[in-house]
Formats: structure tokens, sequence, C-alpha cells
């Protein structure tokens, strides 16, 4: 694993070799992350990434969110509680000199405590697949206020995810056994 693009290209991510299924790291491929941010990039959604707060739960390596920032986002809070994936987080960003652009919640995102800090603009969600974890963690962080109005959200999973309430389903990719489905948060002012 590689960042794709922007001021961290080319830097090369901890390893976890084939996954550790055990600790449900399934980490997002280099072809499917670099489909996702071209996608992002594109244009079709604004400008998502440039200057984002990003809110990357289930981040695993936190490859998604490290990504982002590497192409402008302004800062990534990464949601995990996994043992093993922490450590590879924790080295990650170690790499990338990211620490004061980044924080780290070691905690079940599906049970999210509430913003206290800036809402995220741009949400990252890889759940473990099929599980319903990615429902229950999107309901909890817009109930937490963890949503900005207008969010977009980026939902992976073995399927197209249902559009969730408050939420409108933008966009629908398979990339393989990988789905990518985008989501803007409705505002409810």
């Amino acid at each position: 694993m590689r960042i794709i693009g922007g001021r961290f290209k080319g830097l090369g991510l901890a390893s976890v070799g084939k996954g550790d299924a055990g600790a449900h790291l399934r980490p997002t491929t280099d072809r499917v992350r670099e489909s996702l941010f071209s996608i992002l990039e594109g244009g079709r959604f604004g400008s998502p990434i440039e200057d984002a707060d990003v809110l990357d739960l289930f981040s695993g390596t936190g490859a998604l969110g490290l990504e982002a920032l590497s192409r402008g986002a302004q800062h990534v809070t990464f949601v995990e509680n996994g043992r093993a994936a922490l450590r590879l987080l924790s080295e990650n960003i170690t790499k990338t000199r990211s620490t004061e652009e980044t924080r780290v919640l070691r905690q079940d995102a599906t049970r999210l405590s509430p913003n206290e800090g800036k809402a995220a603009t741009l949400i990252f969600l890889d759940p473990p697949y099929g599980t319903g974890k990615g429902a229950q963690a999107l309901t909890r962080a817009l109930a937490n206020g963890w949503l900005a109005p207008d969010a977009l959200v980026v939902w992976e999973d073995a399927a197209e995810a249902n559009t969730p309430d408050d939420m409108e389903k933008l966009d629908a990719r398979r990339f393989g056994q990988t789905w990518l489905t985008f989501f803007r948060v409705r505002d409810r002012s």
C-alpha cells in the first residue's frame, strides 16, 4: 500500500500483508483508492477534499484519511478500536508526519461519542463487510454532531449501501467485490 497522489505521493504505508481477518483489517486496495480519489477530484461533487475536515470511520490503517490529507484536506479524525489497526494507523501517521493534522479516537465507531469540535465535511465509512455496522456508525455520527450539513459520505462495502435517513444517494460504483456508495447529508436547518 502506498499514498497515490498529493504531497505524500509514493510514500509506502505500513503493510498488513493480505489483511487480518481476525482484526477485520481489509485495506482498500490501491486500485479502488485511486478510482475513489479520481471520482472525488473529478468535480462531480464539487471540491470535497480541498480544506476538508475528514471523519474516517472504521479507519483501519488510515489509508483513506491519509490520502485525503495528502491531497489537500486540512484535518482527519480517525475512529478505530482494533489493536492491530491502531498500531498500523499510528505507524502511518508517523510516516506521513501528520500528527498535528490528525486525531485518533480509540473507540467503536458504532458507539461514537458526541462531537465537541468541527463537524466533518467528508466522511469515509469502511465497516467490516456485511455486518450492518456501517448504518449503526453513520446513524450515531449524525446524531452526535459529527456530520456537517451537505457533507459528502463515501461508504465502502461488499454491496451497494442503502440510503440512510437524512441523506441523498448521489452515486454507486462497483470495483470487483467492492462497492463505493456516495451520499450527501441533507441540510436539516
